[in-house]
């Protein structure tokens, strides 16, 4: 609340008059107070061309602010960015070049390796197949060795037991003559009857 000069001197004289006095005097004197404040201070047409100059005055101490301290650090920032945005692209370029070089590498030495698996194997399975059938040749050749043995051995005992059979026959035959029919023969002619039986 302002107190005028005015609203002073008059508080003053009027300190003795009645409470319905001094109200109407105090409220003339706000009203007289009221009418002659000038308003709000930036809308008083009195300061407009000091408020412009403090505009122009801040503007270009903004401007020049932002063009020589803030623009140069967002520009390096930005540059700063950039450039390392850059270098991880070639790195990363770097890194899937090496990746297919290794990939192309590995597909390779798989390749390699298949192929010397196969001949591997292929030769694993020619020298077991030569080994099965040289073994089965030796033992063919076993088996014929043994074979003609036991013929040679069957033959022997064969013409072994057809001589004994031969000597039988002539025994038993000679016992048969001399003692069922009294008849006297001689070796030579039982030898020559079993003979001519045995055709």
């Amino acid at each position: 609340m302002f107190v005028t000069e005015a609203f002073a001197q008059d508080g003053e004289t009027t300190a003795h008059q009645p409470a319905d006095a001094a109200a109407s005097a105090h409220g003339e004197t706000i009203h007289a107070d009221r009418a002659h404040e000038p308003g709000f201070p930036p809308f008083n047409p009195e300061f407009y061309p000091s408020q412009l100059l403090w505009l122009a005055i801040t503007f270009g101490v903004f401007y020049w602010l932002l063009k020589t301290v803030i623009m140069p650090r967002i520009g390096g920032i930005l540059e700063n960015r950039r450039d390392r945005i850059a270098l991880d692209l070639e790195a990363a370029e770097r890194m899937r070049s090496d990746a297919d070089e290794a990939k192309a590498a590995y597909e390779q030495e798989l390749a390699e390796a298949r192929s010397r698996a196969h001949s591997i194997a292929h030769e694993a399975k020619e020298s077991a197949r030569e080994d099965a059938e040289a073994e089965r040749k030796r033992l063919d050749g076993e088996l014929d060795e043994k074979l003609d043995a036991a013929q040679a051995r069957i033959a022997e005992v064969k013409r072994s037991a057809l001589s004994e059979v031969d000597g039988i026959a002539r025994d038993v035959t000679d016992t048969i003559l001399r003692e069922v029919a009294s008849i006297e023969a001689s070796q030579d002619e039982i030898a020559g009857a079993v003979a001519e039986a045995g055709r």
